[in-house]
């Protein structure tokens, strides 16, 4: 582990101590090997004059709720620390009751609730505390002789803390450990199972003390021979048998989820240790891990739906052996180990499975690490019964608010680079789905910003592209519950008797045979789906063509002959299928503001008269259309199949 500090980069900080303590709180941030998404908290103690021009000492300490990788200034919780110095003195207190006494004693009441480590950095007589939960640490505490390690490599200049549950019950156990320390003896704290706390005046030096402690431990793992396992390549992967999983799953938590495969090299070698099912469900690395991906995974067999039942009524057990008056947590499991295929995150959006493939990524490499040192011994079951069901955790369940309609729903939208594609592709994503967004052009990749979008590359008249295409959404996500059949071109104006024939042949196969591959290529996952629902992008033309336009009218007469067929054939798999009419949707990539001065000018209009020359004189836009897309997929048409809307502000010919 080496220094990221930069002098020439904390120089123009100056002496601004909580902007020093922002710049060293990314720089531990930014490693996940010393802490993983919310983990670890850091402070600084700044003296401030009060209303009353009295100096007070005011610890800023991590905010609930922020990450050390990206936090900002707001971030940080200013609390006076004497009141948390009295509080240290007690015998007791409650959780509850530490919140609620450390944001009285905040001097900015808007500001986020301080870490529940807050008592612990008031005591620690330093201006910078540092409070990781460094990988290479945790591994070797959590072996039997854990803690003989840990005074062979650091000898006295670390001081060595039992586990206690964090908050109150470790500030107080410290506080009662440290009654005459000299602070100037120790380096820092380990906290057995837990972490590591450094400490110092100066920000590089308690910085550079957390690299120094955790480098060591690495160093002592490598010469141990305590690496990560060598790559392997993954088994023969049956899509259907993924999306059946999610599925599974997904009923367990009572509500659609995601679900995403991590076959790398090391995560498969992993998955087909011989003893991978025993060294699995020992524990977490770390204790907060639990909060993320429970205890446990589970191990799957050839059973899937079975393995998934069994870890339920293996969870339940669990909770009512430890159970105290607690709220039973979803009983699913958040990832599995799949034998000679890797691991699988499952949650209800991306961010809930990305964390959960990290942690798990580091559980797994710990776990064998560990192994390699005498074996893998974490905290007890009672200690993660603690922190899962820690009443801190337990009080925020209270506080969630209620998820968005397509949460955990799986949609493959194709032409999605710009127009009606482009906006369907937003409104999924703001009703809560993620989307495998396709299109020809290679700037889809990273067409979105958003983690919910897989932007793919994909000529939708090539089938073995379409197919890989499926097969990157199934991995990702695990699944496809709704499908949006847009993809299309508007060939050049041409007479029946003038019609070229690769023209014709080009608007065939874009227009209805691309559709048709991706709906029978899709139709064993939707399936599998969760209120399975296609919507097909057809076109005004279809109900009143114009001369001249016969290669698109009847392609899309075509597609929509194929949507009222798939909506007979799929109704009693419970697939709905419907259309959409658009006409005059001028914001799309065809509609340059030289076409549309040219048609405006044919009719004798201006361009706004032009683009509302329909009976509500309204503007049809690709947002407009998309709306209507979304709720098709949607609860509002639960209970339609196979039916054409028009959108068009009304068209005096179709009317």
């Amino acid at each position: 582990m080496k220094s990221a500090w930069n002098d020439a980069e904390a120089k123009k900080l100056g002496n601004d101590l909580l902007k020093l303590r922002v710049y060293t709180s990314r720089l531990l941030g930014q490693d996940p090997d010393l802490v993983l998404h919310g983990g670890g908290n850091t402070s600084v103690k700044i003296v401030e004059k009060n209303i009353f021009g009295e100096d007070e000492e005011i610890l800023y300490v991590k905010g609930s709720g922020w990450d050390l990788a990206t936090i900002e200034e707001p971030g940080f919780a200013p609390v006076k620390i004497e009141p948390l110095k009295k509080l240290a003195q007690l015998d007791e207190l409650s959780d509850m009751e530490m919140v609620r006494n450390c944001r009285m004693a905040m001097t900015n009441p808007s500001a986020p609730n301080p870490s529940v480590e807050a008592i612990l950095h008031g005591l620690i007589p330093y201006v910078f505390v540092d409070h990781t939960h460094a990988d290479a640490v945790v591994v070797i505490t959590n072996t039997p002789d854990g803690e003989e390690r840990i005074k062979e490599i650091y000898g006295d200049r670390i001081m060595i803390i039992p586990y206690v549950m964090p908050g109150f019950i470790l500030a107080k156990k410290i506080r009662e450990m440290t009654e005459g320390l000299d602070w100037d003896s120790i380096d820092g704290m380990i906290l057995l199972n837990h972490g590591v706390f450094t400490f110092h005046d100066d920000p590089k030096i308690a910085y550079e003390k957390m690299i120094d402690i955790v480098t060591k431990a690495e160093e002592y793992l490598e010469e141990q021979g305590a690496k990560e396992l060598a790559g392997e390549e993954r088994g023969e992967l049956d899509l259907m048998t993924f999306t059946k999983l999610r599925k599974a799953n997904s009923k367990v938590w009572g509500s659609p989820i995601l679900a995403r495969l991590d076959d790398a090299g090391p995560t498969v070698a992993y998955s087909n240790l011989p003893d991978v099912e025993e060294i699995s469900n020992i524990g977490n690395l770390a204790p907060e891990h639990v909060i993320r991906i429970k205890r446990t995974p589970v191990v799957l067999g050839k059973d899937h739906e079975a393995d998934i039942a069994a870890f339920v009524e293996d969870y339940k057990a669990y909770f009512h052996e430890f159970n105290r008056g607690e709220t039973l947590l979803n009983p699913a499991p958040c990832w599995a180990v799949w034998p000679g295929i890797g691991t699988v995150s499952f949650g209800p959006n991306v961010k809930t499975i990305r964390i959960t493939e990290d942690v798990s990524q580091h559980t797994t490499k710990a776990i064998v690490q560990a192994e390699t040192l005498s074996s893998y011994k974490p905290l007890s079951k009672a200690d993660f019964f603690d922190m899962e069901y820690w009443s801190l955790e337990q009080a925020k369940l209270k506080k969630a608010g209620s998820a968005k309609e397509m949460q955990g729903k799986i949609a493959i939208v194709s032409g999605s680079m710009t127009g009606i594609g482009k906006a369907c592709v937003e409104r999924l994503v703001a009703n809560g789905a993620v989307v495998a967004a396709l299109d020809i052009n290679p700037g889809i990749t990273d067409r979105f910003p958003q983690a919910e979008v897989l932007g793919i590359e994909c000529d939708v008249t090539d089938p073995a592209q379409l197919a890989s295409a499926i097969e990157k959404t199934v991995t990702s996500f695990g699944g496809i519950d709704m499908l949006v059949l847009n993809a299309g071109i508007f060939p050049k104006s041409a007479k029946i008797a003038d019609m070229d024939d690769t023209l014709w042949r080009k608007s065939m196969e874009v227009n209805v045979n691309s559709h048709q591959k991706l709906l029978q290529l899709a139709i064993p996952y939707l399936e599998q789906g969760f209120d399975p629902a296609v919507v097909i992008i057809a076109s005004k033309n279809v109900l009143a063509p114009g001369p001249g336009a016969s290669a698109y009218s009847v392609a899309k007469a075509g597609l929509t002959q194929l949507g009222r067929v798939a909506a007979l054939e799929l109704g009693d798999k419970n697939i709905r299928v419907n259309m959409i009419h658009p006409n005059a949707v001028y914001d799309t990539a065809i509609w340059t503001d030289e076409v549309l001065n040219a048609r405006a000018k044919h009719y004798g209009l201006t361009v706004e008269e032009y683009k509302t020359n329909n009976v509500l004189h309204v503007e049809v836009t690709s947002k407009d259309v998309a709306d209507l897309a979304v709720s098709m997929l949607g609860k509002t048409f639960a209970k339609i199949t196979g039916a054409q809307v028009p959108i068009d502000g009304g068209n005096e010919r179709i009317i």
